[in-house]
């Protein structure tokens, strides 16, 4: 999947994730609209990957830890 974004991509591993009805703690916890639904699973809205302020709530809010944020400026 190409990134639109210069400094951060974040990501949802699709194998691990357990879907909007399981979990859906990105969705509601991103303060920056990062997330949205998608039928059944969290999307990313690749507009607003760099809009992420890192504040990680995604990732404590993701029971099977299927987000990754990556700094694209420190790779």
């Amino acid at each position: 999947m190409s990134s639109s974004s210069e400094f951060i991509r974040v990501s949802v591993n699709m194998s691990t994730c357990v879907g909007i009805a399981q979990c859906g703690g990105c969705v509601r916890v991103c303060p920056v609209g990062i997330f949205r639904k998608n039928a059944d699973a969290p999307e990313v809205v690749e507009k607003n990957q760099d809009e992420c302020i890192l504040c990680e709530l995604c990732l404590q809010a993701c029971k099977p830890q299927a987000i990754t944020i990556t700094k694209l400026y420190e790779t």
